[in-house]
């Protein structure tokens, strides 16, 4: 039986307890927050104790894993005491705001032995597993061009609902928070980015961050692709990648492959084509299996003595790349990037 405790009881909370309510042999042992009456009533709610503290969180005994569901530019601070403590981690997206926070927290598990996952739970959506699997066997040939596509819409009262939201401190704007997830899958399925060219604008939100962010980016593959993320997209749309190849096209929303196309007189659609608006207009509306799944995943990992499949080192590739995007925006300039 594996012990889980979660700190911080926001939105994303309740799905790291769902989802660990549907793994045989794990349990959610305790929570904690800085908002006392909140861990009390998520504790009330799980059946499970509330700690007052996370120092008294990391020291109960029957708490292998820590979940850490704060506010991304707490993400290493909490994740480092957790590590040095002994427990394994599960990292919300992204791994902090910073590449500098991002390493402390890396090498902070490395140092203690512990397992560390980084939340990019798309990665176990079924279009996602396909789309990787038929790029492994070169169904697609040689890979030329990756669209990625966060199109969401977010109201002013959800980045006023908390302080922290909209800032640069401690949430990132809409690639941060959003359109971070596809950037993993973009990574993941095109290899590493060389360079990327980039604007953003604060378009509809009172928010000191970008609410819209576009990036070009160029692949060490010589491939080359787009990055588009928005809070400010009215209805609220799904996410969306598509990757072409020299032989074909397989488009993914939401996790669905919803086109593939081989060969020059191909073109059917497949899958079950778009769904409900959900998390693009809702950020409570997940579906609890694919964090099910990578949670599942990192307790397979202890077990079996290795990496997770999103391990620490990917969910920097990830901010590394987000941070680009921020730092040509800004400058005006292409950034080269070495290490994603």
């Amino acid at each position: 039986m594996s012990g889980f405790g979660i700190v911080g009881t926001g939105v994303i909370a309740a799905m790291h307890a769902a989802a660990i309510a549907t793994l045989p042999g794990a349990r959610l042992a305790a929570v904690t927050d800085v908002a006392g009456g909140a861990a009390a009533a998520f504790a009330a709610a799980r059946g499970c104790a509330a700690e007052p503290s996370l120092d008294a969180l990391l020291a109960r005994p029957d708490v292998d894993v820590v979940c850490v569901c704060v506010p991304s530019g707490l993400h290493a601070e909490v994740g480092v005491r957790a590590a040095r403590s002994g427990k394994h981690l599960v990292v919300e997206k992204p791994l902090d705001v910073t590449l500098a926070a991002a390493d402390r927290l890396i090498e902070a598990a490395r140092a203690a032995g512990v397992t560390l996952t980084v939340i990019s739970q798309h990665r176990f959506d079924p279009g996602l597993i396909e789309l990787k699997r038929l790029i492994g066997v070169g169904a697609l040939g040689r890979l030329l061009l990756a669209e990625a596509s966060t199109k969401w819409y977010r109201t002013q009262g959800y980045y006023d609902s908390a302080a922290w939201r909209g800032t640069w401190a401690m949430d990132g704007g809409s690639l941060m928070n959003q359109g971070v997830h596809y950037v993993d899958l973009l990574r993941w399925c095109m290899g590493p980015v060389t360079e990327v060219t980039a604007v953003y604008a604060t378009q509809a939100h009172q928010i000191e961050v970008e609410d819209t962010a576009l990036a070009i980016v160029r692949f060490g593959s010589g491939a080359v692709g787009t990055i588009l993320s928005s809070t400010a997209a009215f209805p609220g749309f799904p996410q969306r990648l598509e990757v072409t190849g020299a032989e074909g096209t397989v488009i993914v929303e939401d996790g669905r492959i919803v086109r593939r196309a081989f060969g020059p007189s191909a073109g059917a659609d497949t899958g079950a084509g778009p769904g409900s608006v959900g998390a693009a207009a809702d950020p409570a509306a997940i579906d609890v299996a694919s964090h099910a799944a990578q949670i599942a995943d990192l307790l397979a990992a202890v077990e079996e003595g290795r990496e997770p499949a999103v391990d620490g080192q990917a969910g920097r590739e990830a901010l590394e790349i987000v941070c680009a995007v921020y730092e040509s925006a800004r400058t005006g300039r292409p950034v080269r990037l070495t290490g994603s």
